[in-house]
Formats: structure tokens, sequence, C-alpha cells
């Protein structure tokens, strides 16, 4: 078996939720509390190394997370995605796989959540890009109404030394999925790999999709509707109060770049693809 040489952690720089302190603490609370889910996804988690990022972008986005109009904006975005035509796994599929009702509530727990909060990130960061690059939207949204939040906790946020070889390995062969130079490794599958056989599922379910370059379109068309919500979404913030140095808005730019073509922008396909294929099994 083929293994590769794995990053510790993150491999883009972040503060992990169970090492953030003082005001990053605090704002990883009111981003949980506010987007109803019990994670902090990882662009808010790199957004935290740079100075004066995370306080900033949360202090300009947070409004529309509070106010619904980034979870009715997300909800449209899930409703109106472009995913191949597969079926929900069969109950008998799941149950195949010799896991316990606890292990397939965590596993729909990590489905729910990074489908909620990755769609929402999708919308209200491109929301702010769109900001920064003049592109907003006046022509208003269709009223959709938002998912439930999330209850729960997850499980550990899983390094590669902590899993074992083969699980390494799968992770690995998931990420490449959408990112093939592994630029960002989606917290989703670290999530998931507490449950080995749900991996080895979801690759099946991938590996042919990818393979026929469907998988990569499916991305790119979902990339493409989910800028023209955000420039629309755009339209609904406020002006920045402060300004920040050139060189943190520059961090700043590169990180919403990187996260909504090759993290964010991936995974919400992927994550609403696998969450609906597991459907049958909650």
């Amino acid at each position: 078996m083929t293994e590769h040489q794995f990053p510790a952690g993150d491999p883009v720089p972040a503060i992990p939720e169970a090492d953030a302190t003082g005001e990053i603490a605090a704002i990883y609370g009111d981003i949980r509390e506010t987007l109803g889910v019990p994670v902090v996804n990882l662009i808010w988690r790199h957004l935290a190394t740079m100075p004066d990022a995370l306080p900033w972008t949360w202090s300009v986005v947070r409004p529309i997370y509070a106010s619904g109009a980034v979870g009715r904006a997300a909800a449209h975005l899930r409703g109106s995605m472009e995913l191949p035509a597969v079926t929900p796994w069969p109950a008998d599929v799941i149950d195949s796989l010799g896991l316990d009702s606890a292990d397939l509530a965590g596993i729909g727990r990590v489905l729910a959540s990074y489908d909620r909060s990755n769609a929402m990130n999708m919308v209200a960061l491109g929301a702010l890009k769109a900001v920064l690059e003049q592109r907003q939207d006046t022509s208003p949204l269709a009223e959709v109404a938002d998912t439930q939040e999330v209850d729960g906790a997850l499980p550990k946020l899983l390094t590669f030394p902590e899993m074992q070889p083969a699980t390494a390995n799968l992770v690995y062969r998931l990420n490449a999925f959408g990112d093939s130079e592994h630029r960002v490794i989606a917290s989703m599958y670290r999530h998931l790999a507490h449950w080995p056989p749900f991996l080895a599922l979801i690759w099946e379910r991938l590996e042919p999709i990818n393979r026929s370059g469907e998988l990569d379109r499916i991305i790119a068309a979902n990339q493409e509707i989910a800028r023209g919500i955000s420039a629309r979404l755009a339209a609904e913030l406020s002006p920045p109060a402060a300004a920040l140095p050139a060189e943190v808005q520059a961090q700043i730019r590169g990180a919403l770049d990187l996260f909504l073509t090759y993290a964010i922008g991936r995974m919400v396909p992927i994550g609403r693809l696998v969450a609906h294929s597991f459907t049958e099994a909650r």
C-alpha cells in the first residue's frame, strides 16, 4: 500500500478550536452560536492566524448571519445546486458497515454540520469577496426557508498521525477529488476518519464521478451558482467600519480565493452529495 507524507495538522496555518484563547476563543464561540453548528470551519481558524483578520472579517459578515440573510441564501444555494443523479445508500448497505446507532448519529451530525456551515460560509464569504471586487447585484433573492440548527458536539478533529495508516491514505485519496494538489485538507474527511468503513463507502461513490470528470464539472458549475447568489447577498452588507493595513487585506483576499475555490467551493457539492446519499440511514 502506498503511503503519503502527511501534514501533522492543517496544511494551511490555523488556530485549532482547542487552542484558541481570549478574543479568538470568544469569536469562535460566537461563530458556532450564530451559525447554529458545533464546529468552527477551517477558513475561520485560518483567518485567526493573521493579525486582526478574524475580528475584522467576522465583524463585517456577522450581521448578515445574525439577520438570517446568510441562512436563507445558503438554503437557496442548496436548493439550486446541480448534483449527480445518485440514489441514497439503502439502509442494509449502511448496516453492513458494522456501525452502531451512536456511530450513525455521529456521522449524521458531521454531515449535517458541514452541509449547513459550508453553504453558509460559501455565500457569506463570497458576498464579502463581491464587495471587495465591487460586484454587488441588487436583484433580490427568492425567499427560501433556512434549515434547522445542528445540535450536539462533533468528535475530535483527527490529525493524520492520529489515524491508522490505511485511514490516513484514504482521507488523502478522498481529498484529491477536486484538489489534486492538496492545497487544503477538507476537515469533513478528518472528522469522518473516526469511521473508516464510512469513508470507504464515500470513496466508492465519488471515485467514478471523479474519474469521468463529472465531479470537476459539478464543482465548477456550483461555484458559478454560488457566485451569483453571493453577489446578490453582497447588497445587504454594510461597508467595513475600519480599514486594515494593505498587507492584511491582501492576506484576507488570498484566503478567500483559496477557500472559495479549493476548500469550501468543492466541499459544498461533495458534502451535499454525501449527505443526500446518507438520508435513508437517518
